[in-house]
């Protein structure tokens, strides 16, 4: 009787070695972390970074080092693809400055390549005023300082050189922030910035931490948070403030008194309102625009703040995307008094 016997490897080809060939070229090296530039925000005056990076080569990678401000913090010599690495390495211990980072690697012939990036990591910010739980300078990024949290972009925002200080926030059609504000909210609350305003669209929302409406077409319930937002004409625009209380809203509409001329008025204006569980105002350059006594700010479901429009929870009247421009927004959790807007102003 003949019996067939099959090997395991039938059907496939030989492995035949193949000579690697000459080292012709040296390696490449990629930073992709931190980037040429970068600025290391975080709350810590000494904090870790993860510096990532790779490196190929035609033939072999002998070696790769990363080296920071001049030193060696760690060096590789064994590879899973001998032909590319991919890595990370966490450093412990960054401190406040400017910092070189550079990766070198080197191939089995020992040609070598070294790549740098200068980076920066910023001092902590600290809160320059009495209550001051909030801090967005828009000086290239939309990062808040105080907690180190960055907002949420929807649509094409820009930054415009022309600001009170760095850069300022260029609103356009359809964009705006959101940022989580749980942590902002108490008995008291006040927003201050400084704002130059486009007149056209002829509404719009400036900062509102609103309620959503999941059953309303177009979310407008007012009976918690607040909508500060502006609405007229081309050459008279109204700033106003609406603050809910739970069962019912307060009206805060300096009327000619909270109003100015976009036409006329072109520069900076500063801008500021405060709610306490008695009383809300609202300033323009310092000024006492509107005032009122009412019982009490109520923030049920109130989870996000909206920069530069009305938009998600405050749409129905057409309060949607700002296109003016914002500088220096700062949030506390207390009412700020007539001097200190006019400090802030300062």
């Amino acid at each position: 009787m003949a019996i067939a016997v099959f090997s395991c490897n039938d059907g496939i080809d030989p492995i035949t070695p193949v000579a690697p060939g000459p080292d012709m070229t040296a390696p490449v090296v990629t930073i992709s972390y931190p980037l040429e530039g970068t600025l290391v925000r975080v709350k810590e005056d000494v904090a870790p970074i993860t510096v990532q990076f790779e490196s190929t080569d035609d033939i072999e990678i002998q070696k790769i080092d990363v080296i920071l401000d001049g030193q060696t913090i760690t060096s590789y010599n064994s590879f899973l693809d001998y032909r590319r690495a991919v890595l990370s390495y966490t450093y412990a211990t960054l401190a406040n400055g400017p910092h070189m980072l550079e990766v070198k690697a080197t191939d089995m012939s020992n040609k070598v390549t070294s790549k740098s990036v200068a980076f920066e990591k910023a001092e902590p910010y600290k809160p320059e005023y009495d209550g001051e739980v909030f801090y967005m300078p828009f000086d290239g990024d939309y990062l808040e300082l105080v907690n180190i949290s960055e907002a949420t972009v929807v649509g094409s925002p820009a930054f415009s050189d022309d600001a009170k200080t760095g850069k300022s926030y260029q609103g356009a059609t359809g964009a705006y922030l959101t940022t989580d504000a749980t942590s902002l909210l108490g008995d008291e609350f006040s927003a201050a910035f400084w704002y130059k305003i486009n007149g056209t669209p002829d509404r719009s929302g400036i900062l509102t931490l609103s309620p959503p409406d999941p059953t309303a077409a177009l979310p407008n319930k007012r009976t918690s948070g607040f909508r500060f937002f502006r609405e007229g004409s081309a050459t008279k625009q109204t700033f106003k403030l609406n603050v809910g209380t739970g069962d019912s809203e307060s009206w805060f509409d300096g009327a000619d008194a909270a109003s100015i001329n976009p036409a006329v008025t072109t520069g900076w204006i500063h801008l500021a309102f405060t709610i306490s569980q008695n009383k809300a105002a609202v300033y323009i350059n310092g000024n006492l625009v509107s005032s009122g006594d009412f019982y009490g700010v109520d923030w049920t479901d109130c989870t996000a703040l909206s920069i530069a429009s009305g938009a998600p929870n405050f749409v129905e009247w057409g309060h949607l995307s700002d296109v003016s421009t914002y500088d220096e927004l700062r949030i506390f959790n207390k009412a700020l008094t007539q001097d200190e807007v006019k400090a802030l102003m300062e």
